[in-house]
């Protein structure tokens, strides 16, 4: 009897070593009758069994992926203001993505559409930016008013500060007798500063300008960027990877639109509370105080800020800041528990502890843009593991 296993395997096996040839019928009768039972039937069969090869996982594989990783985090790290523009375009992308589908729908050219889109999109945050900008500038003529609050208040710290150092200085040995300390100062601590940061922010807005460029180019050529990105892969793949990348449009659309109505309705709250109790400049305030209330945990805390330092001047007792944070509080719990569940949907399901974790490493990878980027890289991630054979716990593990 032969046995074909392959791969190109044939195992041979004799029942009966004494037979050189098959045996005839009339032998297989007689075994019959001798034993009483039914002999085996000594036929040729050929049965193909598949073969599974075995993984195995070795310390050089374990050590392979985790320099790959490494490389990858060093990449992101070291390329931050070219992965941070590019991601901010895919997400921009595909948030204005149906506009230009439905402008193809009323028989426009996706190109001039997508055109179209980008540039209302550019004027539209023109005028808000011009609209911040006349209120800063507000802001700042009478900034010397909340200057001398500040003052107060940082005078106060600094008193208690000198107490507690000269209470420690006290417990501390004295300096050696004859020996001089010097101490060594920048002459200009501030202007120093100040062309620190403009010297950051000179690769981020070199990135930026590049972003209307990546959008127009990603929404014009969606289709031949698609097609290019399915032919990637093999073609028996190919029906995973497009139902892996129909659930990251999903995703990511659900995000973005449920994230931005939840951040208007916040705004919008937020501005008619402080127009209310009378706190001055009450839209630059409300905007800062809810984009901040959109960040996971942290953003209660951050959203305290604007309203607590525009309110120096005005307010000079514990009860309106009460208020205030008792009000952005109650805002966030709304928003956490009811707005977002509902408006970005089941869709993006990630535990706390992964949201945390998320948010911890990609601020400390990007600083804010990261703590902005966490939860669609996250989410996006998670789709893509839930896809992968493999992989899939690493994806229930994320939703919890």
């Amino acid at each position: 009897m032969e046995i074909i296993l392959p791969p190109r395997r044939i195992i041979t096996t004799h029942l009966i070593a004494r037979f050189s040839k098959p045996p005839t019928l009339a032998a297989v009768a007689v075994a019959r009758g001798a034993r009483g039972v039914q002999a085996p039937r000594l036929l040729c069969y050929r049965i193909f069994m598949p073969v599974s090869e075995p993984r195995v996982i070795t310390a050089t594989s374990v050590s392979a992926r985790i320099i790959a990783a490494g490389i990858v985090i060093a990449f992101c790290y070291w390329a931050s203001t070219v992965v941070v523009a590019l991601l901010v375009a895919v997400l921009m992308a595909y948030f204005l993505d149906p506009v230009v589908t439905a402008l193809e729908k009323l028989f426009i050219p996706r190109a001039l559409g997508s055109l179209l889109v980008v540039l209302i999109t550019l004027a539209l945050m023109v005028v808000l930016a011009w609209s911040l900008v006349q209120r800063v500038d507000q802001f700042g003529a009478d900034w010397p008013k909340y200057r001398a609050q500040l003052r107060e208040a940082v005078a106060g710290v600094e008193h208690r500060l000198d107490a507690l150092q000269a209470h420690v200085s006290e417990i501390s040995p004295a300096a050696p007798v004859g020996r001089q300390i010097l101490q060594v100062t920048e002459a200009r601590p501030v202007g120093s500063a100040i062309y620190a940061q403009l010297a950051n922010l000179y690769p981020a807005l070199f990135a930026a300008t590049f972003i209307p460029f990546l959008l127009f180019f990603m929404l014009a050529a969606k289709r031949q960027v698609w097609h290019a990105t399915m032919q990637l892969f093999p073609a028996a793949q190919r029906n995973d990877v497009k139902e892996a990348l129909e659930d990251v449009t999903q995703v990511l659309r659900s995000y973005l639109a449920g994230t931005t109505l939840v951040g208007m309705i916040l705004v919008l709250a937020s501005w008619l509370f402080f127009w209310e109790i009378g706190l001055d400049f009450p839209f630059l305030t409300a905007l800062a105080s809810g984009l901040m209330n959109l960040v996971p945990y942290l953003g209660v805390l951050l959203s305290w800020a604007p309203p607590f330092l525009i309110g120096l001047k005005q307010f000079h007792t514990a009860g309106p800041y009460i208020g205030i944070a008792a009000t952005m509080t109650f805002l966030h719990i709304m928003a956490a528990n009811l707005l977002i569940p509902a408006l970005v949907g089941w869709r993006v399901r990630l535990n706390a502890l992964a949201l945390t974790v998320s948010l911890l490493f990609w601020g400390w990878l990007w600083g804010p843009m990261g703590l902005i980027l966490a939860i669609p890289i996250t989410a996006v991630i998670k789709v893509v593991c839930d896809h992968v054979e493999g992989w899939q716990p690493i994806g229930h593990w994320l939703s919890g």
